[in-house]
């Protein structure tokens, strides 16, 4: 069984944002996989996808400390800066992170670990709604 769609997600401010309620709403067919993979194509390149820890907010908080501090704004060598302050970096952790995700299926759910979610990690100030395509590909559930 293959199945693909596109999820668009509301605008959100620069952070690290989980993601994961969203994504399985918006892929109804994942409950007809017995064993499959979901792949996550974020179709930007200021903002990115990462798995990780989805119970502390402490956790996003320093993934947002950590960036800012690893790819900062106002540094001198930047030349793409057309676009604001915020730009550039942004591209440099989206690159750093990656646009995409792929995760196990497993008898019609997601075979994340416990504490496990899909965050958007949004690097501008206002990056706009985002745009996803998701990917099924599996063994169907037998009836």
């Amino acid at each position: 069984m293959w199945a693909q769609c596109a999820i668009t997600l509301d605008p959100r401010p620069r952070g690290f944002h989980l993601i994961t309620r969203e994504v399985l709403e918006g892929v109804p067919q994942l409950d007809q996989l017995a064993v499959g993979m979901l792949h996550l194509f974020l179709r930007h390149t200021s903002a990115s996808l990462t798995l990780n820890e989805n119970a502390s907010p402490d956790v996003r908080r320093d993934f947002g400390a950590y960036f800012d501090r690893a790819v900062p704004e106002d540094a001198p060598y930047w030349t793409h800066t057309l676009e604001g302050a915020d730009d550039m970096p942004a591209h440099i952790k989206a690159s750093l992170l990656g646009p995409s995700l792929s995760m196990p299926v497993s008898r019609g759910r997601l075979a994340l670990g416990t504490w496990q979610g899909i965050y958007l990690c949004e690097h501008r100030d206002s990056g706009g709604p985002r745009s996803l395509i998701a990917t099924l590909s599996g063994e169907p559930l037998q009836a």
